[in-house]
């Protein structure tokens, strides 16, 4: 093949570091301004992003030209960055270590982006402990409960 074409959809789940509420909303949609332009200029697609006080989903079109682990070091690290540059919270900010990366397919796509787009609706009844680990278990996903989320210590 002369040409590389590929569709690959990732929804990406993270975490503020022990969950904390720090992401406000009057200045949550300059972050998640910042983070499309970060994923835009590695030549990715983003269809939606949104969060609530201790987290964010970003549904993105990944192209093949970067692995994972990078594109969430570069989003997470220079985002991390911003906030604590521009003081937007009180205290240090800080992502916790590690994300949820979740494939779709494309008939899944438009569910997916309402997900994200209620967050807010939401969580107003489920917390983003259930919420992860419901996606864990539906993505049938290997993991040790006692390793999923940083506490304080």
């Amino acid at each position: 093949m002369a040409n590389t074409y590929t569709s690959i959809r990732i929804h990406f789940v993270f975490a503020v570091k022990f969950r904390q509420n720090l992401i406000h909303k009057s200045w949550k949609d300059e972050l998640f301004k910042y983070m499309t332009g970060i994923i835009q200029n590695h030549r990715h697609k983003v269809f939606a992003i949104n969060g609530v006080e201790d987290h964010v989903h970003i549904l993105i079109g990944m192209q093949p030209n970067q692995s994972i682990s990078e594109l969430m070091r570069e989003v997470k690290g220079s985002s991390s960055k911003w906030i604590n540059d521009n003081r937007k919270t009180a205290t240090r900010f800080s992502w916790q270590e590690g994300f949820g990366a979740f494939s779709h397919s494309t008939d899944k796509i438009p569910s997916v982006l309402q997900y994200i787009q209620d967050q807010e609706k939401h969580h107003a009844k489920k917390t983003f402990y259930q919420e992860y680990q419901q996606m864990l278990n539906h993505f049938e996903v290997e993991y040790d409960e006692r390793y999923v989320f940083q506490e304080l210590e």
